[in-house]
């Protein structure tokens, strides 16, 4: 079966190992333009094995979908795509497009799926892969994957401890099924759908006055990108590696420091407090949250905004 591999970063890398790996016939590679003097390895590894590397900035471009044609592709593969695909592309192969999206659609539609599932406090989601169709993450089943939200779990590690490696085996069996002629359309149920915006800064911001659980869940849901944020002294700190302890004590001002201990900066929100181990200041790097209250002159008693 003659496959066209659209994909990036880590996960697109692993996905064409594994093809490459089972001997598939992968015709092309489309992949986003590099970024000024970084590296791609995704596109490396291609070429490495003699498979053409296209880069268009658009997908859309007259002559995008000429050079397309010209592969003869029978399937598309999407894993990890951010560019707009057009429907002719999509639904040019015999075998259509399949595309991984770690949620369990119809729920967590959009490009921030993990954040908000993190967000929102929930105890489960997974990973589906579907037929691709011009909508946003709307197109048929064609099977899933689920995985636990672990309490103390943050979007970065859902992510690469557990949705990425499931995610490319889960790829390795849609093909499967799909060369079997066996894979199924199941249509998603559209009153089960939900749709949230791209998890970025302006989402990202805490309001110290909601209960500390819903904070915490903030917190590791943006944790590492965006970054959940708040301002101290005119300047915007970034919270990392936090810890919930959920307990009845006195009651203090929403936001207010309570105390700085040897593995972080614990701050109260109603309903019990959070521990900050790591924080970015003003966009700076990462750095241990005691270190940077000791330089700044952070006390106890201090307020985020």
């Amino acid at each position: 079966m003659r496959i066209v591999l659209f994909a990036q970063a880590a996960f697109g890398e692993e996905v064409l190992k594994r093809l490459l790996e089972r001997g598939e016939k992968v015709v092309a590679l489309y992949t986003p333009p590099d970024p000024p003097g970084g590296k791609n390895p995704l596109k490396e590894l291609a070429l490495g094995a003699s498979i053409p590397v296209f880069q268009p900035r658009s997908l859309k471009a007259p002559e995008v979908f000429e050079e397309y044609k010209a592969l003869e592709p029978e399937l598309n593969m999407l894993a990890f795509v951010t560019q707009i695909i057009p429907g002719k592309i999509l639904n040019y192969p015999k075998y259509g497009s399949i595309q991984y999206h770690p949620s369990l659609l119809p729920k967590h539609r959009g490009r921030s799926a993990i954040n908000w599932a993190v967000i929102q406090g929930e105890e489960k989601t997974g990973l589906t892969i579907f037929w691709v169709d011009e909508g946003i993450d709307t197109g048929p089943i064609l099977l899933q994957k689920e995985v636990e939200i672990s309490p103390d779990d943050t979007t970065g590690s859902l992510y690469f401890n557990k949705l990425f490696p499931l995610g490319v085996e889960a790829l390795m069996e849609a093909l499967d099924l799909v060369k079997e002629g066996k894979a199924p359309r199941i249509y998603q149920d559209e009153t089960q759908a939900t749709y949230e915006p791209p998890c970025d800064e302006s989402q990202a911001r805490v309001d110290w006055n909601k209960p500390a659980r819903v904070v915490y869940n903030l917190i590791r849901g943006c944790d590492p990108q965006p970054g959940a944020w708040s301002i101290l002294g005119g300047r915007k700190f970034q919270f990392y590696g936090a810890r919930l302890e959920e307990r009845g004590e006195e009651e203090r001002r929403p936001g207010e420091i309570i105390g700085i201990e040897e593995r972080g900066i614990r701050v109260w929100a109603p309903g019990g407090s959070l521990l900050v181990t790591k924080v970015r200041v003003e966009g700076g790097p990462k750095v241990d949250a005691v270190q940077v209250a000791s330089e700044m002159g952070i006390r106890e008693g201090h307020i985020f905004e």
